[in-house]
């Protein structure tokens, strides 16, 4: 899954940074999937975080990414712009 971001009162680099670390931080620790930034890395206020699990069941995918999606509208400094998921 990838998830665009639109990062509320982000005026540098540096916060963006703040903002994006925690959330990919936190995501893992409360997750267990990988997470990673994976565009819009020079855009200060613009974040694309990219979201991987595995699974054997894509009932149970589709489930931790809702789970996650709802963490994220809830718990951070960003509005959530759009949502792309790819299950292969």
């Amino acid at each position: 899954m990838e998830v665009d971001f639109k990062i509320d009162n982000s005026f540098s680099l540096k916060d963006k940074r703040r903002v994006v670390r925690s959330l990919i931080e936190k995501t893992k620790n409360s997750f267990n999937v990988s997470v990673a930034e994976v565009d819009n890395n020079d855009v200060l206020n613009m974040a694309t975080i990219g979201i991987a699990v595995v699974s054997n069941s894509s009932k149970f995918v589709d489930v931790v990414l809702n789970k996650i999606l709802d963490f994220w509208e809830h718990n951070f400094e960003c509005e959530i712009i759009d949502v792309r998921r790819d299950v292969l």
